[in-house]
């Protein structure tokens, strides 16, 4: 079982090749949130997102031996753009499967990295359907968007970094969607005292429906703006969160749309909405956070301009 120590060694291996990711703050909004809030900003890593974090652990990982044969792995984006990313310093290939109705964006960005996509119908059995037949007829590596040990661990330096930069943390707000950042930043957390919340869209609730039941929910229809969560909890994540996490929080879509307004105004940066949700979470429970220090990851900011939800705002 991947721990602590997996985390540490991750951020040796992968410290060459990513940034570490500033913190913001915003007096405005720590008045409308009634605490102190410090945003860990992930949309400012390499490929705009925290996921190359993970792919970078994976892919440095590959021995001699498997690394000719490249890598493979079915993401809506930004997973996908990342393995791309980390494939291309070690000189190897990428094929990415991709969901048919994924952000024109990503799938842009998964092309400049240099990899080939593959698509497929939106569903999860098609898009492991698909991935097996690359496999079998490349041989490439699997690299899993997050049920994997190599990737949680990856994720994990998110956490480390926090608590170099944020003295006293109180709290800590992770978005949640195949679970591998929540997983690894609880990790990650291990001996402190910050209680770590999930936060996860109301029409993509399997983490808090398998945190609740204490059974991981193993299909679901997931129905979201944040089209980086629609995924299923990770079977090699929910014991870790299960064990570790304080609770899952849900928003609504409406209150993601408005919380990516305030970020995109106050903090004057771009996010998506699967980034948006820690705040919209934060600001659904003001009382659960009020007068105490949060930390908040911001996990991407790989946006397609053309299609803002502005409109929607309240």
């Amino acid at each position: 079982m991947v721990d602590i120590n997996d985390v540490r060694e991750a951020r040796e291996r992968i410290s060459p090749y990513i940034h570490q990711t500033p913190i913001l703050q915003s007096e405005l909004l720590n008045e409308v949130a009634g605490a102190e809030l410090f945003f860990k900003c992930e949309n400012f890593q390499k490929v705009g997102a925290f996921k190359a974090r993970g792919a970078t652990n994976a892919v440095q990982l590959l021995s001699s031996e498997d690394l000719p044969r490249g890598v493979a792995t079915h993401s809506s984006g930004n997973h996908g753009a990342a393995l791309a990313w980390a494939a291309s310093i070690r000189n190897t290939s990428a094929c990415i499967v991709v969901p048919s109705n994924a952000k024109q964006v990503k799938k842009d960005a998964i092309a400049a990295y240099g990899a080939e996509i593959v698509e497929c119908e939106p569903t999860l059995p098609a898009r492991e359907s698909a991935l097996h037949q690359v496999v079998k007829e490349t041989g490439a590596n699997f690299v899993p968007p997050y049920d994997d040990e190599r990737i949680i661990a990856g994720q994990g330096t998110v956490a480390l970094e926090m608590l170099e930069q944020m003295e006293n943390l109180d709290a800590a707000l992770i978005p949640v969607g195949g679970g591998g950042l929540l997983a690894g930043c609880l990790l990650g957390f291990s001996g402190s005292s910050i209680e770590t919340y999930g936060i996860e869209p109301e029409g993509a609730d399997d983490a808090y429906r398998s945190v609740a039941s204490g059974e991981r929910i193993k299909a679901h229809s997931p129905d979201s703006i944040c089209d980086g969560l629609l995924t299923t909890l990770g079977e090699g994540n929910f014991p870790i969160i299960r064990d570790r996490i304080a609770d899952i929080l849900l928003v609504s879509d409406q209150e993601v749309i408005d919380a990516m307004y305030l970020l995109w105004t106050r903090l004057k940066i771009v996010v998506e909405p699967s980034s948006a949700i820690t705040l919209a979470g934060l600001l659904g429970n003001r009382d659960l956070f009020a007068g105490k220090r949060v930390g908040l990851v911001l996990t991407g900011g790989n946006v397609d301009l053309k299609n803002l939800p502005f409109d929607q705002l309240d």
